[in-house]
């Protein structure tokens, strides 16, 4: 099998993606590149005819390969080396780099959708407020400090809490408009598990829908109640507002700029925030289909 394969050079660290792509039979050049040139690259080798592209990176690095994938007739690869590689998990890839392979090799291949937000594409989720914040203290502290991801994300975590402001946010769907003032906008690709166990997993990726949901103004302990409820199960009106069957979303703000996260990365963008889902754009190398049945019994 002829592939393409794309590799964040500083996802790989020490793992050599060379020899278990050749035990699966695949064959194709590794090529390194910085993770702001992989959609960049991706794209290059799609229009130049590339069937297969294998990405190796966490969920920016395959975001951005899947940007330049989606809407094409070539099929994405996935090798996950990033920490948390949600997207990956979702799909039912396994993390153990060999195992990955041989699914690129035998494997079928599935369409699913992907997210957009100002022409930026997503294959998780993507975020106003609290998140965003905390993504860009975690950057800093990691660049700055070399602390882990989890250490950092923790530290930001709590200054975030402790300095943060509500947005105000006007919200337009196909079911209308409304002002609110939140500590966090979640926009997701597909539906998404906000209770335990399974929080922050997806049971599908072909539902053709965004998961909206508003968490409610409130002082940090609500803020903090609110969380724990949800994540148990029990949330109540007053926490937090979700929109059902969403396929497009606006977002408009006073703010001349917002810090949006996208896939674990920050950007500004300039409102209003255009969301939309893109059925069935992007095609991926997932599981043989009693595989996929076997493993998804298992989770539950």
């Amino acid at each position: 099998m002829e592939a393409v394969i794309v590799i964040n050079r500083d996802k790989a660290g020490g793992a050599s993606v060379e020899e278990p792509l050749r035990a699966a039979g695949i064959a194709g050049d590794v090529e390194l590149v910085d993770g702001k040139r992989i959609e960049e690259r991706v794209r290059f080798h799609v229009e130049a005819g590339a069937r297969l592209v294998i990405a190796g990176g966490g969920d920016g690095s395959v975001g951005a390969a899947a940007s330049a994938i989606a809407g094409t007739d070539a099929a994405l690869g996935i090798l996950p080396l990033g920490t948390l590689n949600h997207f990956a998990r979702d799909l039912g890839i396994p993390l153990d780099l060999a195992k990955a392979a041989e699914l690129i090799a035998k494997g079928r291949t599935r369409a699913v959708d992907v997210a957009e937000v100002n022409g930026r594409t997503f294959v998780n989720n993507s975020a106003i407020g609290l998140y965003p914040l905390m993504v860009v203290d975690r950057d800093l502290q990691q660049h700055r400090l070399g602390r882990s991801k989890r250490l950092a994300m923790l530290v930001a975590s709590l200054r975030t809490l402790s300095r943060f402001h509500d947005h105000r946010l006007t919200l337009t769907t196909g079911e209308g408009r409304s002002s609110l003032d939140t500590p966090l906008l979640f926009v997701g690709n597909n539906d998404y598990r906000v209770a335990v166990p399974g929080a922050g997993r997806r049971e599908a990726l072909d539902g053709a829908h965004l998961c909206v949901l508003v968490m409610r103004k409130k002082g940090v302990p609500g803020f903090l109640a609110a969380t724990v409820r949800a994540l148990v199960g029990l949330i109540r009106d007053d926490d937090m507002v979700r929109l059902d069957d969403v396929e497009r979303l606006r977002v408009d703000s006073r703010r001349p700029s917002l810090t949006v996260s996208i896939d674990g990365e920050t950007c500004a963008m300039a409102p209003p925030l255009e969301y939309r889902i893109h059925p069935a754009a992007l095609r991926v190398r997932v599981a043989p289909a009693k595989e996929a049945t076997r493993r998804a019994g298992s989770e539950r």
